[in-house]
């Protein structure tokens, strides 16, 4: 017997209890929607944090200060500058799993334009930082040395800022003032979006290091920093690097053997990581739990077949006195578990994709759907029906003809 003639079999055998064979193909239905709506969530969150990675820029490292001990009191961490401009310079130049480094002072500040104010993060560094963030300008300039070097009385803004005080107009060349003082616009930064925490990144301020310095946070403590940012030179430097600036800093610092760091360094790409498993962790959970759905359906399967077995028994018997073999038999009804399956398979996929755009639409979710998930969608389904179907295929290739024809 041919492929297409049993198939034509197999859908007319289906067809005539179309309720049954719909309410049979439900399960896999619920199961394929599930299994592709919970992988495009996870696919969806873990690109998403792909993306955030990848806004961050490569290979980073911070250094943070640490605490540190005055007059037997010990300060919390941060609360006091333990960071030099000398000791970015030294990590730049002296280490070689370092590509660039960057010393960073940081405060809130509120900015003026015109009528119009807003009150953003505002970071005072060197042209390098916006290197190691991979960070450029889609209008005006990026921050030069000369502006450094100089204490040039300019900034760049972040897509928030510049949209918050100037709406539709071009802030390139227009002057704002930052805690009173007149900066121009040189330039307006990429867009870059939200971190996996939620923080805007484009609710910034950018400044030269010594602007920022003489007029904006470094009053109290000249020449320190708050934090030093770094970018090695590959991934697989990441933790020479670091181990290369703790030993640099403790040196520079006159750090004893016995004493405790007045510095930390952050990997936040391995934290990122950490995310983006996470995230993958997810994906494979979400999967998992959905495919329990398509194990039920696939019991269904079962059932039904096991019920048309029973009342097609008569007609089994008959088809082998004329001839049919078991392999014949077994052959019928593993196609019709298999197009119950392969039908619920693609009517789930639709249903699956649907529900994802649905979940992305309401809930502003971020959603994935691949390839990749709707072909092992439809291979699972399929594997399923051939599973599931196979007992009740072989129960009817192994009866006795003789006992078959008898059976009312």
């Amino acid at each position: 017997m041919n492929f297409l003639m049993t198939l034509r079999i197999a859908f007319k055998a289906l067809g005539r209890n179309k309720m049954r064979s719909g309410l049979t193909m439900l399960g896999i239905i619920i199961g394929v929607s599930a299994v592709i709506a919970m992988i495009a969530i996870g696919s969806g969150a873990k690109a998403r944090i792909q993306e955030q990675i990848a806004s961050m820029g490569s290979n980073l490292l911070i250094v943070l200060s640490g605490s540190a001990t005055s007059g037997g009191i010990r300060w919390g961490s941060g609360s006091v500058p333990t960071l030099t401009v000398e000791d970015a310079k030294a990590i730049a130049n002296e280490l070689s799993a370092v590509k660039y480094a960057a010393p960073v002072l940081q405060g809130i500040t509120q900015v003026i334009f015109g009528n119009q104010n807003w009150s953003t993060v505002t970071f005072a560094t060197t042209p390098e930082a916006l290197l190691i963030r991979d960070w450029s300008t889609v209008k005006g300039r990026s921050l030069t040395q000369t502006d450094v070097d100089g204490a040039a009385k300019v900034c760049l803004l972040g897509q928030t800022v510049a949209e918050n005080l100037f709406g539709e107009m071009d802030p390139v060349g227009q002057i704002v003032r930052i805690r009173k003082f007149p900066f121009t616009v040189v330039g307006v930064l990429a867009d870059k979006g939200q971190t996996t925490w939620g923080q805007d990144q484009d609710d910034v301020v950018y400044v030269p290091l010594k602007t920022g310095q003489r007029l904006l946070f470094g009053q109290q403590f000249p020449g320190m920093v708050r934090s030093i940012s770094v970018q090695a030179t590959g991934p697989d430097t990441l933790k020479l690097a670091e181990d290369q600036i703790t030993q640099l800093l403790r040196q520079r610092h006159r750090i004893r053997a016995n004493q405790d760091n007045d510095f930390m360094v952050r990997n936040l790409t391995e934290a990122f990581s950490a995310a983006e498993e996470s995230a993958r962790v997810m994906s494979i959970l979400l999967g998992a739990i959905a495919s329990i759905s398509l194990l039920v359906g696939g019991i269904g399967i079962m059932n039904i077949m096991l019920v048309s077995v029973t009342e097609r028994t008569r007609e089994i018997g008959i088809r082998m006195a004329v001839g049919a073999r078991g392999r014949d038999i077994l052959w019928q009804f593993l196609v019709e578990a298999l197009v119950l399956s392969l039908l619920g398979g693609v009517i789930g996929i639709i249903l699956g994709g649907g529900a994802s755009q649905i979940i992305s639409d309401i809930f502003k979710w971020p959603t994935l759907v691949s390839i990749k998930a709707l072909l092992l969608s439809f291979s699972f389904s399929g594997g399923v029906g051939i599973f599931f179907g196979f007992y009740p295929a072989r129960k009817a290739a192994q009866m006795d003809p003789i006992e078959a024809l008898r059976y009312e």
